[in-house]
């Protein structure tokens, strides 16, 4: 017997999200910084952020998003072949959260994976499917990205250029083999640099350390994360890009046939930066960070279901997705919906 024909392209069949009830504005959050509420905005473009309540985790944000994805694609947890969760705020050290969304789903056997690629672990998340499914090895990937930032945030003056920018959220999709050679996926490109580690990351715990985290670190902050602000702007314009250029080129595509940009939610001057570097009309962008902050592994999955939601994406558009992080990692993916 001859094997199954292998799809030349996969798609995204259903999204997901999830969005914790609670709502921090601006004026919540900025006494406990010492800052102005309109310099956040000004700053960063956020008015906004989602705080889950006491006890939810990375995986608890997952469970929802992606069971929404599954029904949206017309699926059960049953149909998924293979579980891919990004995240950089898991709900343990170990196991991988994606093993507790695999629990929690109630799959049985299906083989689950963490990413760790911080803001580009969607991206990265979705290639990874992208490439089981082109391969064989699955006919329907679950993908999420799901963060809980606020317990991880120092809500004092020493973190005011950090703690303003980072709320809490999931987004999943779930992607299977296209029926048609000009849909779905059409091409990725992604990097790293990691001499620039340092700017963006969170120094506790360490495992060349013993204990991996002491009182000194704790009184010192380095269990919270710390950021180089210029050179990661710098880099992430430059990045972005240079990865939206590449992507198109790759597919033989130009930014007037892109219906929607839909970017890493990381700083909203960052997206207006590229796009007008780009000459992007802003009627093509899907910006929602003034709602939800920077929800990293989770930002473009819950803007690219709103963007769906709202009519802002249609059947047969062109999506472009672009992310840049910690790292540094950025990337971008070419979509046709």
């Amino acid at each position: 017997m001859s094997s199954p024909e292998r799809p030349v392209r996969s798609r995204i069949l259903g999204t997901g999200i999830c969005l914790p009830p609670r709502v921090v504005p601006n004026a919540e959050i900025a006494p406990l910084l010492e800052v102005d509420e309109a310099w956040i905005e000004q700053r960063t473009g956020i008015r906004e952020r989602r705080f889950v309540n006491e006890g939810i985790g990375a995986s608890d944000l997952g469970v929802e998003a992606a069971n929404q994805a599954i029904r949206g694609a017309g699926l059960t947890p049953k149909d998924i072949d293979f579980v891919v969760f990004a995240t950089l705020t898991p709900d343990f050290c170990f196991p991988g959260s994606s093993c507790y969304l695999q629990a929690r789903l109630e799959m049985g056997l299906t083989p689950a994976m963490d990413v760790r690629n911080q803001c580009t672990g969607f991206l990265y998340g979705l290639t990874v499917a992208d490439a089981l499914v082109l391969a064989g090895q699955a006919r329907r990937v679950l993908v999420v990205g799901a963060e809980v930032h606020s317990t991880g945030l120092d809500l004092g003056p020493r973190g005011r250029d950090l703690s303003a920018l980072f709320g809490d959220g999931a987004g999943a999709v779930v992607i299977a083999p296209a029926h048609s050679p000009d849909s779905g996926i059409l091409g990725s490109v992604l990097h790293a640099q990691g001499e620039h580690a340092d700017a963006l990351m969170c120094v506790a715990p360490q495992s060349s350390r013993r204990p991996r985290i002491d009182h000194q670190m704790l009184d010192q902050g380095l269990h919270f994360p710390v950021m180089d602000g210029r050179r990661v702007f710098r880099h992430a314009v430059q990045r972005l890009e240079e990865s939206v250029k590449e992507v198109l080129h790759k597919t033989g595509y130009s930014i007037g046939d892109i219906a929607c940009f839909v970017f890493h939610q990381a700083n909203l001057r960052i997206v207006e930066s590229v796009a007008n570097r780009l000459n992007i009309p802003n009627e093509r962008l899907f910006n929602n960070i003034e709602r939800y902050g920077n929800t990293t592994a989770a930002s473009i999955p819950i803007a690219l279901h709103e963007a769906v939601v709202q009519d802002r994406i249609r059947r047969g558009d062109l999506v472009l997705l672009a992310a840049f992080g910690s790292g540094f990692t950025w990337g971008s993916i070419l979509l046709r919906w």
